[in-house]
């Protein structure tokens, strides 16, 4: 094997590896010291870089946009990147390359955000981002998020994940379940139900109390989708919760292709209930595995 290497013109050995991956490529350096120079090339690491790159290092402070090849600036994108004003995170997969967005709460459409009767902005130290918001008390829950399918990675499955906490004193989260859906352009692609916490007792409680009115609206909600709460939050490393509102395909993006619009819903607007204490801080799209 060190013999072949050797007979081979360095450029040809780059150009091999670059149709590797950014995995492939550190477990070849670390295992054939033949191939550590080439592996270390920016023609190879900018081969896993997306092609608007520069655009995206554009919309982060200059201050922390600093590389010394290639390689520094793919995995100074992997440890995740505030753009646009610190409202959105931008990172890579350290395998694959692929692209992931958070969208924060301030990016999201979230019906009555702006009336402090409904809803709190506030600043916490356990978010990436500058503020979260938590829900007061409303009876119309509705929350939506957006990104072109031009930004993503092309041909890429990916989820669109809730990224939520909830409060100690909630209330009304358990009652209906919520509805998601993930639609690319005009078709639905996703449409599901959730609860986002999973108290039984209380669930069990209330339809002891309001069986006939809570069989009714859940059978309303549960009407033609996909699944019946089927869709379960689960925890994060960074001490929030997540629950998947949905997949897509990306497809395949040209260059002169203006992309499709993916939009990213969670509502309860049929139960007519009461409800408060979700705390949200964004939306998270990552490719799936």
């Amino acid at each position: 094997m060190k013999m072949k290497l050797n007979k081979l013109p360095n450029d040809c050995v780059t150009a091999i590896l670059s149709y590797t991956s950014p995995r492939d490529i550190c477990r070849s350096a670390v295992a054939c010291s033949e191939l550590r120079q080439a592996a270390g090339s920016d023609f190879v690491w900018e081969s896993f870089l997306p092609s608007d790159y520069s655009e995206i290092i554009s919309r982060a402070h200059p201050s922390v946009v600093k590389f010394g090849s290639k390689k520094d600036l793919f995995f100074l994108l992997c440890n995740s990147l505030l753009i646009d004003h610190g409202k959105k995170i931008f990172n890579l997969d350290r395998d694959t390359g692929h692209k992931t967005y958070v969208l924060s709460a301030r990016e999201l459409s979230i019906m009555w955000s702006s009336n402090p009767l409904y809803w709190c902005w506030k600043n916490v130290t356990n978010s990436r981002f500058e503020e979260i918001v938590e829900l007061r008390t409303t009876w119309w829950l509705e929350i939506h998020g957006t990104i072109n399918t031009k930004q993503l990675s092309p041909k890429t499955t990916y989820g669109a994940y809730l990224i939520f906490k909830v409060s100690e004193h909630a209330f009304g989260l358990d009652t209906m379940p919520m509805e998601i859906s993930v639609s690319v352009g005009s078709d639905q692609v996703c449409n599901n139900t959730v609860y986002l916490r999973q108290d039984f007792k209380k669930q069990q409680m209330q339809w002891v109390l309001f069986y006939n009115r809570t069989k009714m609206l859940t059978s309303r909600v549960n009407q033609g989708l996909e699944g019946s709460v089927s869709v379960v939050p689960g925890c994060r490393v960074d001490g929030w919760m997540e629950i998947e509102l949905g997949h897509f395909f990306s497809g395949r993006v040209c260059c002169r292709d203006v992309g499709k619009e993916v939009k990213v819903s969670l509502m309860e607007v049929k139960g007519h209930h009461l409800k408060g204490g979700l705390i949200i801080e964004g939306i998270e799209i990552r490719p799936l595995h």
